[in-house]
């Protein structure tokens, strides 16, 4: 079997206790078969782009896996599931959102996948905790590109812990 691919997931959810949602799910990636984070984000409190409802927690995760690109988005909507995601439409609020923003060097435009994401720069909520887990990733310009967006870093928990957990 090859080396692992480091891949890059975008977590968010605005339904429900959103942070504990993608508390969980921070742990609940390195559950996934042949795959480990590596590093994950603080989590971020950004209001909802192009739709509606409460503000989101987002954050993105770094993780080495052995599966391929299809078989990872299907265990990212795997854990969807679990937390109740329903897609009664386009940009419905959401208990957890899991994105597969970046695999590898890798190219993908595929029916079920499109990597790298088609909107990931467009995000400030995606940019701002990828350039704190991977600053090599992200441009100055990729950062300029999304300043007039609000995303704020939530606060550390009052115990002075970790706050993904």
């Amino acid at each position: 079997m090859g080396a692992p691919t480091t891949a890059f997931v975008g977590l968010g959810g605005n339904l429900g206790d959103a942070r504990a949602t993608v508390l969980w799910a921070l742990q609940a990636l390195a559950g996934l078969p042949e795959t480990s984070v590596v590093k994950a984000s603080s989590l971020y409190r950004s209001a909802p782009v192009d739709a509606y409802g409460p503000d989101y927690i987002n954050a993105v995760a770094q993780l080495q896996t052995r599966l391929a690109p299809l078989d990872l988005l299907d265990g990212l909507q795997g854990l969807e599931a679990l937390q109740g995601r329903q897609r009664p439409y386009v940009n419905a609020p959401r208990t957890l959102d899991l994105d597969l923003l970046l695999y590898g060097s890798g190219h993908w435009d595929l029916p079920r996948l499109t990597i790298p994401h088609p909107r990931m720069w467009q995000r400030a909520f995606v940019v701002l905790p990828l350039a704190e887990i991977a600053p090599e990733l992200v441009t100055s310009q990729a950062i300029d590109a999304v300043a007039s967006q609000v995303v704020v870093r939530c606060p550390m928990p009052a115990d002075g812990g970790d706050p993904r957990g």
